[in-house]
C-alpha cells in the first residue's frame, strides 16, 4: 500500500477534524448549547454517529461528544522511518473524517435551513437542485430495494466528468443496472448533477440519480443511507459497528467513482467508505491500494477509463448484476424446452451431420471481453432460405473474480438447455456435436443467430451469479471460422477429459448424477464415474463435481455408490436407488460395464452407440457424425430413434467417444477388446487411444483389427476381415447366453 496515500488520508483527517470543531465552537458562541440539530423527519439522529457509536446528537452541545471520538481516532502523523502498517491508521483517520462531515453538515442544515430540500425529487426551477439527507418516508420506500434486490447496489459519484456527454455515459451506464447514484462534491466548482442537468436528464430519487449536495461533506448522506437500511431492513442494533460494517460489506454493493483532483479531503472520505468494504475508483493518476483486506477485492484503483468505469466499479465491487429481461422476439423458458422441431416445421439447421457445429466456452480476463456484447461473423438467419444449413460456431468468453477453468464445461454444457428453451428451436448434442433445428415459427417472429448471444448472456448471469461477471458470445457461420473454432475445441475437450485418466472407479465413493437431457428422456439418467464419463461427452466425473460445487441443487447430484451388487457388470445398490427416485420408479437398476445385461439408459444426446453384432460375437459403436449404414442394419439417427428416449435397452448403449478406450468401457462383456467395427474417422480419431488400451489388455495394435466401412457395413463382410486379423472377439465366450 502506498505511503502517499496513508500521509493523504491522514492529512484530510486533521484538517476536517480541525474544521469542524472550528464551525461548531462558532455557533457554539452564536447559539444556545440547547440549540436543536438534526436532519429532520428522522429516527436516526445523525445515522453515521448513531449507528456506529450508539451516540444520539440532538442538540448542538450533543455535537461536541462525536468531535472528541473523531480526535481521539486520529493517528499519529505518518513520519520517514514509520514505515508499516498504514491500514489500520488510514481507516482510523477515515472514520474520523466522515464523523466530522456529519457533524458539519448538522451545522450547515442549522444554519441555512433551507440549503436542503429535503424531498425526493429538486426544485430545479427555483434553482434547489440538491435534495440533502433521505428523511425516514424515502428510506422505507427505497431502502427496501436494497434488502429486495431490485437495486442491486450504488455509485457514490463525487466530483464532476471532464465534461456533460461524459458524465452521462458514467450515469447511463449505472441507470441501465439498476443502480442508483448518489452524487455530491464539486471538482473546480462542477458537479455531476449539474452535467447531468446540462445533458437533458432528470435527476432525484425517481430517476435513482441523487444529489445529495455540492461538498464532499455531503457524502455522508450516502453512508447514512445505507447504516440507516442496515437497521431498519438489517435488523442491526445501533453502536454494533462490526455488525453494521460487515452488514454493508455483504449486503449493501456500494463503492465511490473520484472524478477530478483527490486532495486531502476526498482522501479522508475515501478511506472512511473502506470501512464499510467501499472502494474508490479513480479516473485521475492517484496511489491506489490494490491487494485486497477490508474490501471484497482492491480498495483503491486509478486511472479508470470512462468508459470503463462502470464494469470496473462493478466488478472491484464484486457486485452481481441480475440480468432480470431477456431481450429476444420469442417466448423464453422452461415450458418449451422438450419441444420439437420437425421436418414439417423446420426452416433451417445447422450441424446433425449436415454441417459443422461446435459450442466452446473460455475463460477470459476481465480486460479481454465485454459484457453482453454478442457479435455474429458470417452470414445470419436472414441471409439464407427455406431448407438452407449453416455452420454454427457458438463461442462463449466468461470472465470472474470467482471463475475457474474447471467450470469452462459446465458452462458449456449449459447450451444445451439455453437454447432448448427458446420457443420453436430445437438443440440436441454438444460440443463438435451439436444439433440445432430452427422452425418456421421462429423465423415467422424475427428469430436471429444473435438472439442465441443474449439468451446466453442473461441466463450465465442469472443462474451462476456467484462466478460469473462478464459474459461475451461470439456466434460464427463462416466454415472456416467454424473449423478453425473447431479444431481449437478439440484440442480443449481432449485435454479436459485426459484429467480423469488416471483416477478409477474404485478411487472414490461418489458418482454424480446429470438429468439435463429429461427434457427430451424423461425416464433417462446419466450416472458419471471416473471410468464412465457422461454419454453425451461434455462431463467427466470432475466437471459433474464442479458443477456441483457452483449448483448444489442443479442437475449433477452426488450418489453414493454403496455396496457393491455386482463387480464385474457395475451395479451397486446406492446407484439403484439414486435412479429409481431420479427416473420416478420408470428404472429401477442399471449396470455401468454391460450393454447386454440391463445397461444404462440412453438419451438423444449421445455422442456413439454401441450395438450387439452377434455373428462376430463382438459389438459396433457409431458415433454421431457418421451417417452411413452400420453392421447392425441401423444408421446412427435410426439407433437413436429406437433406443435414445430414456430406455435400457439390452444390446444397445450409449456412450462417448471418450469413454471407449476407458479401462471400465462395457468391461462386463469383455471391454474393448469386444469391438469389431466402428466407423473410420471415429477409429482415426482415437486410434492411439485404442492402441494404448489394447495393449494395456495384451493386444498389440488392436485399432488396425477393427473393421470399417472401408471393410464391410454388415456382419458377412466384416467376419473373413476380423478372423485373418484374429480378433480376439472372436475366442470370447458367446455374448448371447
Amino acid at each position: 500500500m502506498s505511503r502517499l496515500v496513508a500521509f493523504a488520508a491522514i492529512q484530510g483527517g486533521y484538517k476536517v477534524v480541525s474544521q469542524v470543531e472550528g464551525e461548531l465552537e462558532r455557533a457554539l458562541q452564536s447559539q444556545d448549547a440547547s440549540t436543536k440539530i438534526g436532519f429532520g423527519n428522522t429516527a436516526y439522529f445523525l445515522p453515521v454517529i448513531y449507528s456506529l457509536t450508539g451516540m444520539k446528537c440532538e442538540t448542538l452541545e450533543d455535537l461536541k461528544k462525536p468531535l472528541e471520538f473523531a480526535r481521539g481516532l486520529l493517528p499519529p502523523h505518518i513520519k520517514g522511518h514509520n514505515h508499516l502498517p498504514y491500514l489500520g491508521p488510514l481507516l482510523d483517520a477515515g472514520m474520523a473524517g466522515l464523523f466530522a462531515y456529519e457533524v458539519k453538515e448538522a451545522l450547515r442544515i442549522n444554519r441555512e435551513p433551507d440549503f436542503y430540500t429535503f424531498t425526493e425529487d429538486p426544485d430545479i426551477d427555483a434553482g434547489k437542485i440538491w435534495v440533502g439527507p433521505a428523511d425516514d418516508t424515502i428510506l422505507r420506500k427505497r431502502g427496501v430495494e436494497f434488502v429486495d434486490g431490485s437495486a442491486p447496489g450504488f455509485a457514490a459519484i463525487v466530483g464532476a466528468a471532464p465534461n456533460a456527454e461524459i458524465a452521462k455515459m458514467i450515469i447511463e451506464d449505472y441507470q441501465k443496472k439498476s443502480l442508483y447514484i448518489f452524487c455530491a462534491a464539486n471538482h473546480n466548482g462542477k458537479t455531476a448533477v449539474e452535467q447531468c442537468l446540462e445533458a437533458g436528464m432528470q435527476i432525484g430519487w425517481n430517476t435513482r440519480i441523487v444529489p445529495f449536495g455540492p461538498d464532499i461533506s455531503s457524502a455522508i448522506f450516502a453512508l447514512g443511507f445505507a447504516n440507516r437500511a442496515a437497521m431498519a431492513f438489517g435488523g442491526v442494533e445501533p453502536g454494533d459497528y462490526r455488525r453494521m460494517l460487515m452488514y454493508n460489506k455483504n449486503r449493501i454493493f456500494a463503492f465511490v467513482n473520484a472524478l477530478g483532483d483527490v486532495g486531502t479531503e476526498w482522501a479522508v472520505a475515501a478511506a472512511g467508505a473502506v470501512n464499510w468494504g467501499f472502494p474508490t475508483l479513480a479516473d485521475t493518476d492517484i496511489p491506489e491500494i490494490l491487494p485486497t483486506g477490508i474490501c471484497t477485492y482492491e480498495h483503491v484503483v486509478a486511472n479508470v477509463p470512462h468508459d470503463e468505469l462502470c464494469q470496473k466499479s462493478v466488478e472491484v465491487r464484486g457486485l452481481k448484476i441480475n440480468v432480470t429481461e431477456i431481450d429476444i422476439p420469442l417466448s423464453f423458458g422452461p415450458a418449451f424446452e422438450g419441444e420439437r422441431v420437425r421436418g414439417a416445421d423446420l426452416f433451417c439447421q445447422m450441424g446433425g451431420g449436415k454441417t459443422q457445429c461446435t459450442e466452446l466456452v473460455k475463460m477470459a480476463e476481465m480486460n479481454e471481453i465485454e459484457d453482453g456484447k454478442v457479435e455474429i461473423v458470417g452470414p445470419d438467419i436472414g441471409d439464407i432460405k427455406e431448407g438452407d444449413t449453416l455452420p454454427l460456431g457458438i463461442y462463449v468468453q466468461i470472465a470472474g473474480r470467482e471463475f475457474q477453468t474447471d467450470f469452462e464445461p459446465i458452462m458449456e454444457r449449459q447450451i444445451h438447455h439455453l437454447i432448448n428453451y427458446i420457443q420453436g428451436i430445437m438443440h440436441i448434442g454438444q460440443r463438435d456435436i451439436a444439433w440445432v433445428r430452427v422452425g418456421k415459427g421462429a423465423i415467422e417472429k424475427g428469430f436471429s443467430l444473435k438472439d442465441i448471444g443474449v439468451v446466453l448472456h442473461a441466463k450465465f448471469h442469472q443462474d451462476f451469479q456467484k462466478i460469473v461477471d462478464k459474459v461475451q458470445v461470439t456466434l460464427y457461420s463462416n466454415k472456416e471460422d467454424v473449423d478453425k473454432l473447431t479444431e481449437r475445441a478439440r484440442v480443449e475437450y481432449r485435454t479436459r477429459d485426459e484429467r480423469v485418466d488416471t483416477m478409477t472407479d474404485e478411487d472414490v465413493e461418489t458418482f454424480y448424477s446429470c438429468t439435463l437431457c429429461q427434457s427430451f428422456a424423461p425416464s433417462h439418467v446419466c450416472s458419471v464415474s471416473p471410468e464412465r464419463t457422461g454419454l453425451c461427452g461434455a462431463y467427466n466425473w470432475m466437471d459433474c463435481k464442479a458443477s456441483f460445487e457452483i449448483n448444489p441443487t442443479g442437475p449433477n447430484q452426488p450418489i453414493q455408490k454403496g455396496k457393491v451388487l455386482d463387480p464385474k457388470l457395475g451395479r451397486f445398490e446406492g446407484v439403484d436407488e439414486f435412479i429409481k427416485g431420479a427416473s420416478k420408479g420408470a428404472i429401477e437398476s442399471y449396470n455401468f460395464y454391460s450393454m447386454v445385461n440391463a445397461p444404462m439408459t440412453t438419451c438423444g444426446c449421445c455422442e456413439c452407440i454401441a450395438a450387439m453384432l452377434p455373428s462376430c460375437n463382438g459389438v459396433m459403436t457409431v458415433g454421431r457424425d457418421y451417417a452411413g449404414d452400420t453392421p447392425c442394419g441401423m444408421k446412427f439417427t435410426t439407433l437413436a430413434g429406437v433406443m435414445g428416449g430414456g430406455a435400457s435397452s439390452p444390446g444397445f448403449v450409449g456412450h462417448s467417444k471418450f469413454n471407449i478406450t476407458q479401462g471400465k468401457f462395457i468391461l462386463g462383456d469383455g471391454g474393448l477388446l469386444r469391438v469389431v467395427w466402428m466407423p473410420k474417422v471415429l477409429k482415426d480419431e482415437i486410434y492411439d487411444r485404442i492402441n494404448a488400451r489394447g495393449k494395456e489388455m495384451g493386444v498389440e495394435n488392436f485399432a488396425d483389427m477393427i473393421a470399417d466401412e472401408t471393410v464391410g457395413i454388415t456382419e458377412d463382410e466384416i467376419l473373413p476381415f476380423l478372423q485373418e486379423k484374429g480378433h480376439p472377439a472372436l475366442e470370447m465366450e458367446s455374448l448371447i447366453s
